[in-house]
């Protein structure tokens, strides 16, 4: 006699069938959560990167608008340095050409004219380069 009866192979099958289901559900199950989770996790990082994009070209959009009107703001007043130079330069020119007109062989002002016309030019020189740097 046997100690254990033993099962017909399409219990045995059955049984092992069964057992494998549940296994195979819970696996599937995981790996499913798996995907889901990595999924979810590029999609938010993609949504935070986009989000990081635009503040960083709003915060650089507003440091570029500074620097331009601080630009034309500099500008603006080089030039109103250059024009009153200018004026200067043209009324220095006036006096020159009366002294010289009205000079004689007894005086020599026109060399102080000169010399102060010259210290103006090299001032108005500058600011011209000046303003060919900021442009």
């Amino acid at each position: 006699m046997q100690a254990s009866p033993e099962r017909p192979p399409a219990e045995a099958r059955r049984s092992n069938s069964r057992k494998g289901l549940p296994v195979k559900a819970f696996l599937l199950f995981w790996f499913i959560l798996i995907i889901l989770g990595a999924l979810a996790t590029y999609l938010y990082s993609n949504h935070l990167k986009q989000q990081m994009l635009n503040e960083m070209q709003t915060h650089t959009d507003q440091q570029i608008q500074a620097l331009k009107s601080d630009y034309e703001k500099q500008l603006a007043a080089l030039s109103k340095e250059v024009s009153g130079l200018q004026e200067k330069v043209q009324s220095f020119n006036e006096l020159l050409t009366f002294t010289k007109d009205n000079a004689n062989n007894k005086t020599d002002n026109s060399n102080k004219l000169y010399t102060q016309l010259n210290e103006v030019k090299q001032q108005l020189n500058t600011l011209q380069k000046k303003m060919d740097l900021l442009k």
